[in-house]
């Protein structure tokens, strides 16, 4: 029922050929998608506040998309594992805004490990889960977890926060519009880390019929 599949970045796995070449027409158009993608989603963001434009989608297929963008960024020390539960159903979401929450929280992971290490991508149905003050029959949760050094416990309470980063190059801005964007959708994040493992899960609700 769950699938797993371990992704490596090397010069024999398909992703990996994009950067030596051997596809160039690929590697354009990730490039040419993901621009239009970004240009939307900064009309979005940054004029006047609309809401998501809400539509059902698979959480796989954004969890895809991202791991496709990370996997051209990365290098051969990066193993990306996804371990995923077919039978999830549809959520209601805005893909471009999902898939800018889901990337800035695996780029925060890969930054974490300096490029080094691996990530999970996992998904799995809650039942009778409460996000605020509504209780929902089916939340499906995806997590992105990686066995980095874990969040610096100076920051860790705060790490949603706008311009909070223990990284001297890093914004502070990629985890709290990750978090702002789940928030229009209704859901929630969170993060458990440790030394060694950091998980953050986002629980989006199922419409309920």
């Amino acid at each position: 029922m769950v699938v797993d599949n371990d992704y490596m970045m090397n010069e024999n796995c398909p992703f990996c050929s994009l950067m030596y070449g051997s596809d160039p027409r690929e590697f354009t158009r990730i490039i040419i998608a993901e621009a239009d993608r970004l240009s939307a989603l900064v009309n979005r963001l940054t004029g006047s506040y609309r809401p998501p434009a809400m539509r059902p989608l698979n959480v796989h297929q954004v969890l895809e998309h991202v791991r496709k963008l990370v996997s051209v960024e990365a290098n051969s020390s990066l193993v990306i594992t996804r371990d995923y539960d077919p039978s999830l159903p549809d959520v209601a979401g805005d893909s471009d805004q999902l898939i800018q929450a889901l990337l800035n929280i695996v780029r925060n992971a890969v930054q974490a490990m300096e490029g080094r290490g691996r990530i999970v991508l996992r998904t799995r149905i809650e039942r009778q889960f409460t996000v605020g003050n509504h209780r929902y029959r089916n939340v499906v949760r995806a997590d992105v977890e990686d066995n980095g050094p874990g969040v610096d416990d100076k920051i860790k309470e705060q790490i949603f926060f706008p311009m909070v980063t223990s990284r001297p190059e890093g914004s502070g801005l990629g985890l709290a519009i990750a978090e702002e964007i789940i928030c229009r959708h209704g859901g929630l994040i969170d993060c458990e880390s440790e030394q060694g493992s950091t998980c953050f899960s986002i629980y989006l609700p199922v419409e309920e019929g």
